[in-house]
């Protein structure tokens, strides 16, 4: 399957939904304090925030590092979240009111809203992001936990500050296909081959 451009595919992302799904204001101390902490036992530390206003409020004075990870992350989702050709499919992985919709050659694709984004090396020029999803669907193996758009599980999404591991941040390939239901469990047992065509795996393998 052929995607649009990253312009085409964020455009229809409800900005506003996303920053009112949730309510949590890390305290900027404490945030700091991760985010400019060493690395330890080859693990990086990294923050999740819901959205720019939280990240901002976190980390007085650096709105527009706060704002360009944001945007970053949701170039990203667009990019590498899981497609799915029915609304029910994606639903009934992350819940009711989870997914949003973007055409593609024509065809309506279903994805899901990105959750939060997850920041590491915040205070160098050019730091590290992440989209990060959550499911609430009670069918879903991953309901209430922090994931990457490659089925990683981070845990509790209760959580914002993290110890991850530095291939966390690493660019995913974009995925060109649709899954069915079910499909994004079984992303994490195809990450070795995910999004290619060659193989038929990665999403749904």
């Amino acid at each position: 399957m052929q995607t649009n451009s990253n312009q085409k595919r964020s455009s229809n992302i409800d900005l506003s939904k996303m920053r009112k799904a949730f309510s949590f204001k890390p305290l900027a101390l404490g945030v700091a304090s991760v985010l400019l902490s060493a690395c330890s036992g080859g693990k990086e530390e990294a923050v999740v925030f819901k959205n720019v206003n939280d990240c901002a409020d976190a980390l007085p004075g650096m709105a527009q590092k706060c704002e360009a990870a944001y945007k970053g992350a949701l170039a990203e989702a667009a990019k590498t979240a899981p497609k799915y050709n029915s609304k029910n499919d994606c639903e009934y992985e992350f819940g009711r009111n989870q997914c949003q919709t973007y055409n593609s050659n024509g065809s309506s694709i279903f994805m899901p809203l990105m959750a939060g984004y997850m920041i590491g090396n915040l205070m160098s020029p050019r730091p590290y992001y992440q989209p990060m999803f959550t499911s609430y669907s009670r069918y879903s193996s991953y309901r209430n936990n922090w994931v990457g758009a490659d089925g990683r599980n981070f845990g509790d999404s209760r959580r914002s500050k993290l110890s991850v591991s530095p291939s966390a941040f690493d660019k995913k390939p974009a995925i060109t296909r649709t899954i069915s239901r079910g499909g994004f469990g079984s992303s994490v047992r195809a990450k070795a081959s995910w999004g290619s065509r060659s193989s038929g795996k990665g999403w749904g393998g």
